[in-house]
């Protein structure tokens, strides 16, 4: 059976978790991609074709003049509508187009969960190339928070604590993005946290979540991830309650949300697995075949009633960051170790003797560390001993 990937730049979830998990599946994989000769350095054995996998209708045409599709998936935050679209083109599984749209489009999100009435987050949308000066026309509460309609990744969100601020920060992110359109909304108060979900439409799996980290203002970025085997359950009602307005039920979906004295407040919908690496720990503090899970879903294979995953995981992701620009000149290497009932992983994710601007986003991420056991205060104790051991120098 063929399954389509479409995907952007490559990313571990595709690498390390669902080119490994087809190959167990015995699925032909072809990957549709604009950044071809990237994909084919890190997958020599995946077939890679060129395609403007950003437009739907090149999508259907490469798919037509290929070979016949099982499924057609994608794990990119900005793929999903596309993959959608071509997965209802040739009648198979896959998620609404309607629900990968408004999830993606953040201002969307808002009117639809407005209209359904469940919560009303007082926002105001920029198209590209408008005057920021709309923006003041809106009401909106201060301080607020300025981002990319379709962003990802705290890619220029920006806090702004006035009028005056609203406006600079607008003009600063249209003057790099141009093409982008922009919401500014209310400051959402209280804890970062997140929701992880599989279904397939009829049966749907809450897989815990993440308490998330942030760094100080004026940047968004995320530092470190605490699994949670379960939030509370009127908190988790919430959030489901959105979803559903929202008509996400297919596939993995990572959402984000604030709680703030019981209630949950969505900040975005990610109609994909969470990424980052903490998919690999989700995987493996649950002890499921996550990623097999996600493409029989869109295989058209029903969820099982019950995961079997096991309830007593504890896990952290936590990433070592560049607090400045400049050139990596050291930097521990990979490493796998385990010791006190605590299993440690570290990947690199920019090379000793990269030269990078200081992007305060989560592109500043020099490595990323995952610490899984069954004991909260050894995964602690583990994970803060790798940090003060280790040592990250930027010239």
């Amino acid at each position: 059976m063929r399954t389509y990937l479409l995907a952007l730049n490559p990313t571990d979830s595709v690498t390390e978790g669902f080119l490994p998990a087809a190959a167990r599946l015995g699925l032909q994989v072809t990957i549709l991609t604009d950044q071809p000769a990237a994909h084919r350095r890190v997958a020599p054995d995946a077939e890679v074709l060129e395609c403007d996998v950003h437009d739907f209708r090149a999508v259907i045409t490469r798919i037509a003049t290929h070979h016949p599709a099982a499924a057609v998936f994608t794990n990119s935050d900005h793929l999903q509508t596309q993959a959608a679209l071509a997965a209802d083109y040739f009648g198979l599984p896959g998620k609404d187009w309607r629900a990968a749209l408004r999830t993606k489009n953040k201002a969307e999100m808002r009117r639809h969960l407005a209209t359904a009435g469940l919560d009303r987050v007082r926002s105001a949308e920029l198209a590209p190339g408008q005057d920021p000066a709309a923006l003041l026309d809106a009401g909106l509460p201060f301080p607020c928070v300025l981002k990319p309609r379709e962003g990802v990744a705290s890619e220029d969100v920006r806090p702004a604590g006035s009028p005056e601020e609203l406006l600079a920060r607008a003009r600063e992110i249209q003057q790099r993005r141009p093409e982008a359109a922009l919401v500014a909304e209310e400051f959402l108060e209280g804890e970062l946290c997140t929701l992880e979900t599989l279904g397939d439409g009829r049966v749907r799996h809450v897989l815990g979540g993440f308490r998330t980290t942030v760094s100080a203002p004026p940047a968004f970025i995320e530092e470190r991830h605490d699994f949670v085997t379960a939030h509370p359950e009127p908190v988790v009602a919430q959030v489901l309650a959105q979803l559903d307005a929202l008509g996400v039920g297919f596939g993995a979906c990572h959402t984000e949300f604030m709680l703030h004295e019981g209630r949950a407040r969505l900040i975005e919908v990610n109609y994909r697995v969470i990424g980052d690496q903490c998919d690999l720990l989700l995987a493996q503090v649950l002890d499921i075949p996550l990623f097999e899970l996600v493409l029989r879903t869109h295989l058209g294979e029903p969820l099982p009633e019950s995961l079997g995953a096991r309830q007593d995981g504890v896990g952290r992701v936590e990433y070592a960051l560049a607090d400045r620009a400049g050139t990596l000149t050291a930097a521990p290497a990979a490493t796998d170790r385990e010791a006190d009932g605590v299993r440690l992983a570290y990947r690199p994710l920019r090379p000793v003797g990269a030269d990078h601007p200081h992007y305060r986003t989560n592109r500043d991420y020099l490595g990323v560390l995952r610490a899984t056991g069954t004991d909260h205060g050894a995964v602690d104790r583990a994970a803060d001993g790798f940090f003060t051991a280790e040592r990250w120098e930027i010239s």
